[in-house]
């Protein structure tokens, strides 16, 4: 919905005080448990958003009509044009429907085309087939019918208007072939009723699909497409559990993907990255949400890092807040007042570090040639899957879709990189991080949409075997985000059952998953303590000659002041942990001052570039790091007698490295 004032949309909410302006998601980080953190959010972002909104509105409020003026509540059905999309903090009541830390930014110059495309096929990495969703399960009726009401006007405007003949029309609409099966040109009303259900240009979405169309089944995102990809070793008799997705998403927890092999005498070599997966700014959103653009460069195919705060090593002092971050990425860095020097800010590094790591690691690959990559999480900034989740495991959305392929499958499709597998957990960002009620479960279904994606479960394990140099290694991959599961008036903006951005009744007990606001911090305590025991059990029963274990929250983090890291270390034999969370690179060493887990060697792979950095990428200035870089991935060379790990950084250096040998059970 377009911001502007008028009757169509609602006024505008009064400005907060301008003091607010310096507050942020870390403002309040040092405050005891339960203290008040309600203007803490994105205070800086939302006032940003207001004003730029209500100078749109005052603007076009005063303006003439053109010749060829077209509704303000269709000026750039993107919201880009001189209209605007809605501001994210009117689309839920938490303050931001999904957490989006999203603003309406001002128009793209003249000349610059509206987002909103796909880039085309030949110039993305291989996509799978999507099928139905379950929005697109609702039943269907006319566009005169109430639950299209919203869509009506916009919908009719191109039909009969003229819409359809804008010069950015072609911009606009060009998710209508995947969708509907033809070209925008020659769609039906019932066709753009049936592309505003499944991605509305403009936000403005359909409430049910149409009764008819050009190419039924009309109730389906992707010209009734089947979506089941078929793995090797499935037929209709037999195969594992990668053949066939189960009823529930929870479903398959603790079980085990099909052994991987790998044959060859050559150097074996596992990738590992996380916390890579930027906003989707092109995708049309759906259930009223926001677009997922942070300031005006993001608009635009492709992923677009989240800008994040800064602070000093010790974490003591903010060096960069939000509405600094946003003036470095709104003018380049080169407004020296509103983007300081204390921010950080490497332009050409900052503003666009997951294509540079994905960048290096294609390179790497081409040299070292890895079998797969240990992928540990928060693979879609801001809030995971920008759907509520229930979708049917089975069916994939167009958002779920959107999004893999533009954060996805068009940045690691390089040689060397786009067959393989990518074994995966979910960090908080993809369990909504904010908002526990979004799609998390189609990040598990997306398994069965995709040869190279594997996340049958929030956990599992992954035995591989490399016959012809006679070592084996069990993955066992954990969902550690109940360090991020609080009690829901507390540290909102750090927790994903948060009362005060969880919208009211949510739920995703239909799937397995929290039955409420109240019963979530429980559901993942329960799915923590579960995994522990089973845990345990599946290293006491190892006979592999490695054991690794890969999970979200970064390294020490157990809850437990790392002595159940220690245990599974020095009694059960765990040879080398992958995590990631904190947004650098950091190599714990057993003999490092901070590492207390009786000798295991631990990696922080938070470095992929999804979101800014901890401190500044620039390798002149590291008093501030934690680690030993900030943005990269891990080359991890295996072998029978030893681990090279080594720490890459995003422009290909070798940052730090270490040997890892096999660690002996007790039990033994």
């Amino acid at each position: 919905a377009a911001a502007t004032g008028s009757s169509l949309f609602g006024s505008v909410a009064a400005w907060e005080d301008e003091a607010a302006l310096g507050l942020d998601d870390e403002c309040l980080s040092s405050l005891e448990p339960g203290a008040d953190r309600g203007q803490c959010a994105l205070n800086a972002l939302q006032m940003r958003g207001k004003k730029k909104t209500q100078a749109a509105a005052e603007a076009d409020s005063k303006a003439e009509q053109p010749m060829g003026w077209m509704p303000p509540w269709m000026a750039g059905p993107n919201g880009w044009g001189q209209g605007y999309g809605q501001p994210w903090w009117q689309s839920s009541p938490g303050g931001g429907y999904g957490g989006g830390y999203s603003y309406t930014p001002a128009p793209l110059p003249d000349g610059v085309q509206a987002p909103g495309a796909l880039p085309e096929p030949s110039s993305m990495g291989p996509s799978p087939t999507p099928s139905a969703s379950a929005e697109d399960q609702a039943k269907c009726g006319s566009l005169d019918s109430a639950e299209n009401a919203k869509c009506k006007e916009p919908i009719t405007w191109v039909v009969t208007g003229g819409g359809i003949h804008d010069p950015n029309a072609k911009s606009w609409f060009e998710d209508m072939k995947k969708i509907t099966g033809v070209d925008y040109l020659s769609a039906t009303k019932e066709d753009f009723q049936r592309l505003y259900f499944c991605s509305p240009p403009g936000g403005k979405q359909c409430g049910t699909p149409p009764c008819s169309c050009s190419k039924p089944p009309c109730s389906t995102c992707f010209a009734g497409a089947p979506g089941i990809v078929a793995r090797e070793g499935c037929d209709a008799e037999l195969g594992g559990i990668q053949c066939k997705p189960p009823e529930m998403p929870m479903g398959y927890k603790g079980m085990s993907w099909p052994r991987l092999t790998y044959r060859g005498v050559q150097q074996m070599h596992i990738f590992a990255v996380g916390d890579w997966g930027g906003m989707d700014g092109s995708l049309n959103p759906i259930e009223g949400r926001p677009r997922i653009i942070a300031y005006k460069a993001g608009a635009k195919p492709g992923p677009s890092v989240f800008p994040r705060t800064r602070w000093n090593a010790r974490h003591t002092k903010e060096l960069c807040n939000h509405k600094q971050f946003i003036t470095c990425y709104d003018t380049k860095g080169e407004d020296k007042v509103g983007c300081p020097e204390t921010c950080g800010f490497v332009v050409g590094v900052d503003d666009q570090p997951q294509q540079l790591v994905a960048q290096a690691m294609e390179a790497r690959a081409l040299m070292n040639k890895p079998q797969y990559i240990l992928n540990v999480g928060d693979n879609f900034y801001w809030g995971g899957i920008e759907k509520t989740c229930g979708t049917p495991m089975h069916q994939l959305s167009y958002t779920a879709f959107h999004q893999f392929n533009q954060v996805f499958e068009s940045v690691y499709s390089g040689p060397g990189l786009k067959d393989l597998p990518w074994l995966s957990v979910l960090g908080n960002h993809d369990w909504g991080g904010r908002q526990f009620n979004n799609g998390w479960d189609q990040q598990i279904a997306y398994t069965w949409h995709s040869k190279r994606w594997i996340m049958p479960a929030p956990y599992y394990m992954v035995p591989i075997s490399y016959p012809d140099k006679m070592f084996t290694v069990d993955v066992y991959m954990i969902d550690s985000n109940v360090h991020d599961a609080k009690d829901p008036p507390k540290d909102s903006e750090h927790n994903i059952c948060g009362s005060a951005h969880n919208p009211e009744g949510a739920t995703c007990s239909a799937v397995g998953g929290p039955d409420s606001v109240k019963e979530c911090p429980s559901f993942f305590h329960d799915l923590w303590q579960e995994q522990k025991q089973w845990l345990e059990q599946k290293l006491s029963e190892s006979t592999a000659t490695w054991q690794v274990m890969v999970t979200h929250f970064p390294c020490g983090e157990d809850g437990e002041n790392q002595m159940w890291y220690r245990k599974l270390h020095t009694h059960y034999g765990l040879d080398l942990m992958v995590t990631g969370h904190r947004h650098d690179q950091e190599l714990w060493l057993p003999t490092e001052w901070r590492n207390h887990m009786g000798g295991l060697t631990c990696v922080v792979a938070g470095g992929g570039g999804g979101i800014t950095s901890e401190a500044t990428p620039d390798s002149d200035h590291q008093r501030d790091w934690f680690g030993e870089a900030e943005y990269g991935f891990y080359d991890i060379a295996i072998g029978p007698v030893s681990m090279h790990v080594q720490s890459i950084n995003y422009d290909g250096k070798v940052m730090k490295q270490t040997y890892v040998y096999p660690k002996p059970k007790m039990t033994r």
